[in-house]
């Protein structure tokens, strides 16, 4: 099982009701196992429109799943959440990223491991810190 880290945001709708629905379908996921949860925090939106604040979460998960499956789920977990295609760093219902997986370094089309901005982002690294 391999070592993931994810980070949540929300700032539509229930903000809170919508990271904890997440976090149930990660939780529901087989080959994935949830090991710590970070506090949420509110955060103001950073790029993009002007917007409402953020609730913001991060995770610890283990998993049987690869990184692109990983990628997969979650983003079906976004759609299934109510998020649809809007403009880049709008406002959403669910937004989850993959920040870590193990020491990988991956850099597809799709996916970039470690999450190419999570260092520029004290949203990120604030909860993240909490679980590591």
């Amino acid at each position: 099982m391999a070592i993931c880290y994810i980070a949540l945001g929300s700032n539509l709708g229930d903000r809170k009701k919508n990271i904890k629905k997440a976090l149930g379908h990660l939780a529901g996921t087989k080959g994935i196992k949830i090991e710590k949860i970070s506090r949420i925090y509110e955060t103001r939106a950073v790029g993009g429109p002007p917007q409402g604040k953020f609730l913001n979460a991060a995770i610890k998960i283990k998993t049987s799943l690869s990184p692109q499956l990983l990628l997969k789920t979650i983003k079906k977990i976004e759609k299934d959440s109510g998020r649809r295609k809007s403009v880049r760093w709008g406002p959403r219902e669910i937004d989850l990223d993959i920040l870590l997986y193990e020491s990988m370094i991956i850099k597809t089309r799709g996916l970039v491991v470690p999450h190419p901005r999570m260092f520029e982002r004290e949203f990120v690294l604030k909860p993240l810190r909490e679980i590591i």
